[in-house]
């Protein structure tokens, strides 16, 4: 169950990457506009204000993010359904899918097949966390590792730009792409009551985690891996630097 305030926590640092995804895409006029992972919806209403002509639609596969997005109005229409399932119709001259797909298994084979059933002039616009390999998903792992539930957490589910960029341009020989990959720096506040970074993996990545656990067995999981992550991640200032690697790839096609 994702719920929308956790994962509104550190909102503007999570924005970033959208906005700098979007700005890549070039498209003027769009009939249709889809915001696949839209979440609860405050992103998904900008591409609304930047294309007022267009037809938006932000779908998501969690009821609870839907129902946070469609009680806010803004012209967009949220429905609830599975991304994996999805398929674009024949006005859908925008696709924008931000930190969604990496909970999507086998969602390379996917992007293919979008870029030869989109219409021509289309847009695909995509991000992903590249952080997988970084000192809190490696403790992460460890941690999931002690109490047994590591089988619940992905390994490395997405690629290089440089694959991305290979995939798409090899599925749709009129596509144009530019792949590229961004660093963030985070520095996130210290409130003094809990780990900026445990309060910012509990939004997403520890989700499957908390799932599979008790209550008393996650409060254990939770000392675990604060202990871990406050030395990796050391305050300072007031604040904990918290490098976030991510992959975009945009393609005209």
């Amino acid at each position: 169950m994702w719920d929308p305030t956790v994962y509104r926590r550190f909102g503007n640092e999570r924005s970033r990457p959208f906005a700098d995804l979007v700005a890549r895409i070039g498209a003027t006029g769009p009939r249709a506009v889809t915001d696949l992972g839209c979440g609860p919806g405050e992103l998904t209403r900008t591409l609304a204000e930047r294309w007022p002509q267009a037809r938006v639609t932000g779908i998501d596969s969690s009821p609870e993010m839907i129902e946070k997005a469609a009680a806010e109005p803004g012209g967009v229409d949220f429905r609830l359904g599975d991304i994996a399932g999805w398929r674009p119709g024949p006005d859908t001259d925008v696709v924008v899918t931000n930190a969604a797909l990496q909970w999507v298994p086998g969602h390379q084979q996917m992007l293919a097949r979008w870029v030869t059933e989109l219409p021509s002039g289309a847009w695909l616009a995509v991000q992903v966390p590249g952080n997988f390999g970084a000192p809190s998903h490696r403790l992460l792992r460890a941690v999931a590792e002690e109490f047994g539930v590591a089988g619940v957490l992905r390994e490395s589910p997405v690629d290089d730009p440089a694959d991305y960029a290979d995939l798409l341009a090899g599925a749709g020989p009129r596509a144009t792409v530019d792949a590229w990959e961004t660093t963030y720096l985070h520095l996130l506040p210290d409130d003094g009551a809990e780990h900026p970074v445990l309060r910012w993996m509990e939004g997403t990545a520890l989700r499957p985690v908390r799932a599979a656990l008790t209550e008393p067995a996650w409060a254990d999981f939770r000392t675990a891996l604060r202990g871990r992550l406050a030395p990796a991640y050391p305050v300072r200032h007031g604040r904990v630097a918290f490098p976030f690697r991510r992959i975009f790839v945009v393609a005209s096609i």
